[in-house]
């Protein structure tokens, strides 16, 4: 049974006092009652805050905070009065600007939201007029929003819708400088801050507020539309622990200055008030939180450096300040990676690695709403559909995904838009907000030319018909290195199909996915045998030849021959 109560509050301040604040303040209770998180934005409606705040307001149901994050909360025992002061980072508030702070809190027997909020002892009266709250109530939870006008730098359901994507003028260079790379060198890529030097910048590639001031000119340009600006998030203690040519410079315990030397100085740069009119998509950690499920916890595919991962704890650590700092900043848009349907779409893997999410985004700094929704195939290979079969086909007889050793091999899934749609469903159903979205990333899986199949095999044998069939030319799922065959997929674009918010190019085509030999380097990336085309495999690509292609530099190094490739093999075709 569903019950609503909607109450309207209006006010009226005092004749000639400009009202100075309003406080957003949304709750949602946790399963089985007793326990809640709370998420606040607080916007400066007044003069210049430049000292420091200070947020008051009153419980009227007896709750208690027992965890916050993004300021310093205080409640004393036996009362109802709580305090949130300001962080260092976040004293200074301009007009207009706003500053998204939370907790986790306690209640018996209802969790009523609070009626009135004070900042720096002036009542939030929300002006402009308006001011609304609303309660949901069901027989399991309780959602409790108090909204207000939305200002610039609300968060819109999918940023993608209306808005333009910022291009990479630095990659769009490269691009154009080879035979026929103009056709998509006006394309939208990911900015990847991979280590601590890329956010100031390094010999021959900007930084992280040289890459924004762009943004903000190229938003100029563009006119009344709003503009994307896509950075990739991937810096991880002990990051990767599953393959050596994206492994990152901070070892497993440095935790510490994950959160001081990167997640913050990109959070503070982020928060600039110049940038406040982007809508900053956040892809938070590639290859990481699915590594504890997958290759840790004793499976056959377990590595040393995941098993130390899943005990530090320093992934879910990492990923959680990485949520509810970014999180914090008003016009951001954090994606968590959720890997792709060759990794993650097996039983065993799917529900305990979004599970393994919702654990994350419920510690502390984070919470789930600081998740706007979920990337799939970030700078893999997997196809966005396969036209010609499903993983429950039957052929001769016998349904593919139960044919042992076939190409599915008891994977429920076969390509990215139905894995990424069931992501979603099963998110929901978790722990995350019904109108999460989902990315997929289209740079590198099109699987065109000459070797794309045109119509289904007609073979009666259910591996020969997998194989002739498939549009996806890799030799085993597990490949993930530089791939012969693959070409570019989908344009990125924005809300192509039912709870997708975007097709997009976070990968940007043409870089490397790691080197075909070792490369001695600076960046803390190692050489990983699956880069390496003679290499016969491991157990996480059941002994195949990588597939692999030669005479690759670096990861994240230009790769003009895989280029040359991408756009030979585009499908659509350029």
């Amino acid at each position: 049974m569903l019950a609503v109560a909607t109450v309207t509050l209006a006010t009226n301040s005092t004749a000639g006092a400009a009202p100075g604040c309003r406080v957003d303040y949304g709750s949602s209770n946790w399963g089985g009652g007793g326990g809640f998180t709370a998420n606040l934005r607080v916007t400066n409606l007044g003069d210049p805050i430049t000292n420091g705040w200070t947020l008051a307001f009153s419980f009227p149901s007896g709750q208690r905070v027992s965890q916050g994050w993004n300021a310093n909360w205080t409640q004393a025992s036996g009362s109802a009065n709580v305090t949130a002061t300001s962080l260092d980072w976040n004293r200074t508030l301009a007009t207009g600007q706003a500053t998204d702070i939370g907790f986790n809190g306690t209640f018996t027997a209802t969790n009523t939201a609070p009626s009135s909020f004070t900042l720096n002892g002036t009542v939030c009266t929300g002006q402009p007029p308006g001011s609304t709250t609303t309660t949901t109530t069901t027989t399991t939870s309780t959602t409790t929003t108090t909204s207000n006008p939305p200002n610039p730098g609300n968060r819109v359901d999918n940023p993608y819708v209306g808005a333009t994507v910022y291009v990479n003028p630095d990659w769009s260079a490269r691009a154009a400088a080879e035979p026929g790379g103009s056709r998509i060198a006006n394309q939208p890529t990911g900015v990847w801050m991979d280590r601590i030097a890329a956010i100031n910048g390094t010999t021959g590639a900007r930084g992280l507020a040289s890459h924004l001031d762009e943004a903000v000119r190229q938003d100029a340009a563009n006119g009344a539309s709003a503009l994307v600006f896509q950075v990739v998030i991937y810096n991880l203690p002990g990051r990767d622990c599953s393959a050596l040519a994206s492994n990152g410079e901070l070892g497993p315990t440095e935790i510490d200055r994950y959160r001081t030397q990167y997640i913050n100085p990109i959070r503070d740069i982020l928060a600039r008030p110049a940038y406040a009119n982007l809508r900053i998509v956040t892809i938070i950690e590639i290859d990481s939180l699915p590594n504890l499920i997958t290759n840790a916890g004793g499976r056959p595919t377990a590595t040393p450096e995941c098993e130390v991962m899943r005990s530090n704890g320093n992934y879910v650590t990492g990923v959680a300040y990485a949520l509810g700092t970014l999180g914090a900043v008003p016009n951001v848009y954090n994606y968590v990676d959720a890997g792709h349907h060759g990794w993650l779409g097996w039983d065993d893997n799917f529900l305990a690695t979004i599970q393994l999410m919702c654990q994350t985004a419920r510690t502390a700094p984070a919470s789930p709403s600081n998740v706007q929704g979920f990337i799939v195939n970030t700078a893999n290979y997997s196809a966005l559909q396969e036209p010609f079969f499903t993983a429950n086909t039957v052929v001769g007889g016998r349904v593919l995904r139960e044919v042992a050793g076939g190409w599915v091999d008891w994977n429920r899934y076969v390509d990215e838009l139905t894995f990424a749609r069931d992501w979603r469903s099963r998110a929901d159903q978790e722990c995350f907000d019904s109108n999460i979205g989902m990315l997929i990333d289209t740079s590198r899986n099109g699987w065109g030319g000459a070797a794309r199949p045109t119509q289904a095999s007609t073979s009666t044998d259910p591996v020969t018909f997998m194989n002739e069939s498939r549009i996806d030319r890799r030799i085993h799922l597990g490949n993930w290195c530089n791939q012969s065959g693959a070409g570019l997929g989908e344009r990125p674009r924005p809300a192509p199909s039912a709870g997708i918010d975007a097709y997009v190019w976070i990968k940007p085509p043409g870089e490397s996915d790691g080197s075909s030999t070792e490369i001695p380097n600076d960046e803390g990336k190692g050489f990983d045998r699956m880069c390496d085309p003679t290499y016969t495999g491991n157990p996480r690509n059941n002994n195949n030849m990588s597939g692999a292609l030669p005479n690759a530099p670096l990861s994240g190094h230009w790769f003009p021959q895989q280029f040359a490739q991408l756009m030979q093999n585009a499908f659509p075709p350029l």
